[in-house]
């Protein structure tokens, strides 16, 4: 947890929501005793030192019993030696202008607490983290019944933001940690999405429009008995009979939650069609087969083939490009074409 005390959160804000992107954080006032706040790693004060009340704060933090090191970043409204010095006694292991880029204070606290991570590292553990709860919360309520559709929302801008300032290798390399099959997998997909969809500039809303799907697409799974779900061998004309009703189960679930967009509908149920007319449910081909469904089919296949499992490692990107690009006539060659280029391009 990041401490932010603050005299006027009003002005403290974008500073609050920076820090909030990597971190837990907690906003206090100049009145903080620091008994009972709990542990935290660092503090960022956002405060006039000017005022006797605020001096008082930071002597309080700097005597707490038991105290180690915590970094201290003091933002100063004046360049006057006199006031570095004055923060400097008060504990500041760095003072920094009250006018820098949020982010910018943000990358010094980094620097100061987590020498070893990025300020791109802590963002995509920390969307990972927001978004994994939701999807945790959604998938244990498919199991029965319907699913919380506005509670979903909060799991979309995580997903844009990590891969927007992370990038989708670093997305990976944090969802491939999680050993559940459908939460990995609903991770790995919303992730490629979103660097696919922002790869071709498509507009916000539209990022979330996919974002979104990427996410609910496979919530049929959650009614898809365990040992059928995770059998680490090829599945047999049964088992593979009740895999393939997750899909319109998916879309039933969906129904039943009400607010649902047709976008979101169309993919959870038609991802698996494919464009020769081979796929399931509906066995639907060519132009009935809409364009957010052709792009989320091709993101959800190469997760799948980028997995991480016990018992399988991911198969490299070359090669799983090479097995989409194998798949002419049933993918769309155009969109495997521009997929492959924003999967090698982005970092």
């Amino acid at each position: 947890m990041i401490v932010v005390v603050s005299d006027r959160p009003d002005r403290s804000k974008a500073l609050v929501d920076a820090v909030g992107s990597v971190a837990e954080c907690r906003v206090v006032g100049l009145d903080e005793t620091w008994d009972r706040i709990g542990a935290f790693r660092g503090v960022i004060a956002d405060i006039t030192l000017g005022r006797p009340e605020a001096r008082s704060c930071l002597r309080r933090l700097a005597s707490r019993p038991g105290r180690t090191r915590t970094p201290l970043i003091c933002l100063t409204r004046s360049d006057s030696q006199s006031v570095f010095t004055e923060a400097r006694n008060l504990g500041a292991t760095m003072c920094l202008s009250a006018h820098a880029e949020p982010r910018m204070v943000v990358g010094s606290l980094v620097r100061e607490v987590w020498p070893e991570k990025t300020v791109a590292d802590l963002v995509v553990t920390r969307e990972v983290k927001r978004t994994g709860a939701v999807m945790t919360s959604l998938l244990k309520s498919a199991q029965t019944g319907p699913v919380d559709m506005p509670a979903l929302e909060r799991g979309i801008e995580p997903v844009l933001d990590a891969i927007h300032e992370g990038g989708l290798t670093r997305w990976l390399d944090e969802v491939w940690t999680h050993d559940d099959v459908t939460f990995q997998h609903c991770l790995l997909v919303s992730g490629v999405a979103a660097a696919f969809a922002q790869s071709l500039q498509l507009s916000k809303a539209d990022c979330q429009l996919l974002t979104r799907a990427a996410l609910v697409h496979d919530v049929g799974k959650s009614r898809i008995p365990l040992n059928i779900l995770n059998k680490p061998g090829r599945l047999d004309d049964d088992e593979r009979a009740v895999m393939q009703t997750h899909a319109p189960l998916g879309h039933e679930i969906l129904k039943a939650s009400g607010s649902c967009d047709p976008v979101t509908l169309a993919v959870t149920r038609h991802h698996h069609e494919m464009l020769d007319g081979s796929g399931y449910p509906d066995r639907l081909s060519a132009a009935a087969i809409g364009d957010p469904v052709r792009l989320l089919t091709i993101c959800d296949i190469y997760s799948a083939l980028i997995e991480r499992r016990p018992y399988k490692a991911p198969m490299p990107t070359r090669d799983a490009l090479a097995i989409l690009s194998g798949m002419n006539g049933r993918l769309e060659g155009g969109l495997v074409q521009a997929f492959a280029r924003a999967v090698q391009d982005t970092p």
